[in-house]
């Protein structure tokens, strides 16, 4: 089913239950989205390569082709934001869909307005990749490793490492304070939008870091990059180029992860907080 007119941002919703697809189709169309959807995963595939929707919301359990499976097909060739569909107090649905590419969750049976409330917070993050800024201006080079803030891109010497939105907005934010840890708490809060009394399961950052790893450190089993603030959260090590002279600091480390002194690299400016999104009941 679609909506609405062409310029509008459009939302691929899928599941198999008749009744969540007719609520959300009507909640989001009326808001101003197109909405696509589908109730399997093979025609969830074939809606997506022929509309390329900006987001979609993938339920897990379908017949044809789970969700999982329709999100490793997607993320094989498109960073497009997936919002996952999770049944209640089924943890090992949202951990497996995260790890799978997956950049947020809301947990079944739960409120229009909840969903609404992340699609508008993630689309937001997207809206930043087209905002206007001086050139070079948000260039950040760490050893290999070189991020434009303006454009969202990163680069590992001359290759360049896809993100997802929520990845790169979760490097950005580390970036932002570099050698300073951020908890779980404000990451959540900072990069999903998530207020503490939504008691938000932090295994969301913790996969997303894995997954940041992953692409971007030599050994993510022993990251450089990307540090483990024990008892805290997580910190972006300052390091430059392997020819500069580094100074190990005389100080023994005191909060679970070594830091090492060294000099100031270019910053990109602050990540602004996302405005929280409280759960409303129907």
């Amino acid at each position: 089913m679609s909506t609405g007119s062409k310029s509008k941002e459009q939302i691929l919703i899928v599941d198999d239950e008749a009744s969540i697809r007719r609520i959300l189709e009507a909640r989001l169309s009326m808001i101003g989205y197109m909405v696509h959807s589908a109730s399997n995963g093979e025609e969830a595939l074939d809606l997506f390569h022929r509309h390329q929707p900006d987001l979609l919301v993938l339920d897990v359990m379908m017949p044809k082709l789970d969700g999982y499976g329709v999100c490793q097909e997607v993320r094989r060739e498109s960073d497009v934001p997936i919002i996952m569909l999770t049944a209640l107090g089924d943890v090992a649905d949202r951990i497996t869909g995260l790890e799978l590419g997956a950049d947020d969750y809301v947990i079944k049976p739960f409120s229009p307005k909840e969903l609404e409330a992340r699609i508008r917070s993630v689309l937001r993050r997207i809206d930043k990749e087209s905002g206007s800024g001086a050139p070079n201006s948000g260039l950040i080079h760490v050893g290999q490793l070189h991020i434009d803030a303006n454009k969202r891109q990163v680069f590992k010497g001359d290759e360049r490492i896809r993100l997802t939105g929520m990845e790169f907005s979760l490097l950005e934010l580390l970036v932002s304070r570099s050698g300073e840890p951020f908890s779980r708490s404000e990451i959540l809060k900072e990069v999903w939008g998530y207020t503490p009394e939504r008691h938000v399961d932090t295994r969301v950052v913790d996969v997303h870091i894995s997954r940041l790893r992953a692409k971007l450190e030599e050994d993510p089993a022993n990251p450089e990059l990307i540090l483990t603030a024990r008892g805290t959260g997580y910190l972006f090590q300052r390091i430059v180029d392997r020819e500069a002279p580094v100074i190990p600091s005389a100080a023994p480390a005191r909060n679970g992860y070594s830091r090492v002194e060294v000099a100031p690299m270019v910053m990109a400016s602050s990540v602004p907080s996302q405005a929280s999104a409280g759960k409303i009941s129907l």
